[in-house]
C-alpha cells in the first residue's frame, strides 16, 4: 500500500472519530461507552441468556480491567445490574435495568433508525467493507510493531 493511501485512511479515521462527536448529547454523567456497552449486551442476549464482564471486554476488543471498571460505574449510576454466578464466583453476569433500557432504547435504537433515512447512498456491502478495513487496520496499528527512528 502506498504511503498516501495510509495517510488518507488515517484522515478517514479522524473523521470518523468527529462523526462520534457529533452523536447526540447524552445526560450528564453518561459516557458514550455506557450506550455501546448495553448495545453489546443486547446483541451477547440475541445468543445466549446471561451476559459475563468478559462477553462485552471480547466483542468491544478491550482490556478486561477497563470494562470492569465502566460497568461498576454504569451500576453505580442503575444502568445496569451485576450478580456473581452462583457456580463459580469469579463469573459476574451483567443486566440492563429498566433505566438503563430507557436510556439505550432513545440513544441507540431510535436515533440509529431515524439515522438510516439519511445513509440510503451507502450500500450493506460498502458499510461492510469499511468495517473490515478499520477492523484491519486496528489490529495492525495495535500490534504497535512499527516505530519511529
Amino acid at each position: 500500500m502506498k504511503s498516501e493511501t495510509i495517510k488518507r485512511m488515517l484522515d478517514a479515521c479522524y473523521l470518523a472519530k468527529r462523526i462520534r462527536e457529533l452523536l447526540p448529547e447524552l445526560p450528564e454523567g453518561v459516557k458514550p461507552a455506557y450506550i455501546q456497552y448495553m448495545d453489546v449486551i443486547h446483541q451477547v442476549q440475541r445468543e445466549k441468556e446471561e451476559v459475563k464482564v468478559s462477553d462485552i471486554s471480547n466483542r468491544l476488543k478491550l482490556p478486561r480491567p477497563g470494562v470492569t471498571r465502566t460497568v461498576k460505574e454504569m451500576v453505580e449510576k442503575g444502568y445496569l445490574t451485576k450478580r456473581a454466578s452462583e457456580e463459580d464466583g469469579r463469573i459476574t453476569y451483567v443486566s440492563i435495568t429498566e433505566k438503563g433500557e430507557t436510556l439505550s432504547e432513545k440513544y441507540d435504537k431510535n436515533y440509529y433508525s431515524r439515522l438510516s433515512k439519511y445513509l440510503t447512498n451507502i450500500t450493506e456491502e460498502e458499510a461492510d467493507g469499511m468495517i473490515r478495513t478499520i477492523e484491519k487496520f486496528y489490529e495492525v496499528m495495535q500490534r504497535g510493531d512499527v516505530t519511529i527512528e
